[in-house]
């Protein structure tokens, strides 16, 4: 994905923890129902991605980054939120959260990445 110029984008990595592959069921529920394509489209949503874990098959983690907070409050009022908690509660998932802002670009840090 595409960093947009000058924006300090959130990310939010969201972990979701099941059981007897409730979180990877969740997950492909959320793509296949057209859930996360249409949480992609939103407007101010940069990134919206499900990783399964190699450690722990029954955790799935989301990165789901945004433009700025305002984009994130106006998708928390969606009713895309309505069927997220109830796919959820479906799966008996638990969640884990973790958010981040970006930082401007580190010049330093270009020298230990390779593209």
């Amino acid at each position: 994905m595409a960093k947009e110029e000058g924006i300090r984008l959130i990310t939010v990595n969201i972990r979701y923890t099941g059981t007897n592959g409730s979180a990877r069921a969740f997950a492909d529920e959320m793509i296949s129902s057209g859930t996360a394509d249409a949480i992609r489209a939103e407007d101010g949503n940069i990134r919206y991605e499900y990783y399964a874990s190699f450690d722990d098959p029954e955790t799935v983690l989301l990165i789901d980054s945004w433009r700025d907070q305002e984009a994130i409050d106006i998708h928390h009022k969606t009713p895309m939120m309505e069927k997220i908690a109830v796919l959820r509660e479906k799966y008996d998932l638990h969640m884990t959260v973790e958010r981040y802002q970006s930082m401007a670009d580190n010049v330093e840090d270009e020298k230990f990445i390779r593209k």
